[in-house]
């Protein structure tokens, strides 16, 4: 699963970071940006992809978008 999280359209209600604190992070304004090492560019360990799911289907502003599944890993 490949996110990408729109922070021109975060409102900082916060509930991407209370669903999935190891995806997401909050600034000192309360606004969401992605973890450290995490880009819209790179598959999300599939441990963080059901609280990341749930934090996109919970995110009031809608600023959280899947971008695609997981890349296959090669043969």
């Amino acid at each position: 699963m490949k996110i990408k999280l729109d922070r021109t359209i975060c409102d900082g209600f916060g509930k991407c970071a209370a669903h999935a604190p190891a995806v997401f992070s909050l600034d000192e304004w309360g606004y969401a940006s992605l973890e450290r090492g995490l880009t819209a560019e790179a598959d999300l360990p599939r441990e963080l992809e059901q609280p990341a799911r749930r934090a996109l289907l919970d995110c009031p502003a809608h600023a959280i978008i899947e971008r695609g599944p997981a890349s296959e890993p090669p043969p």
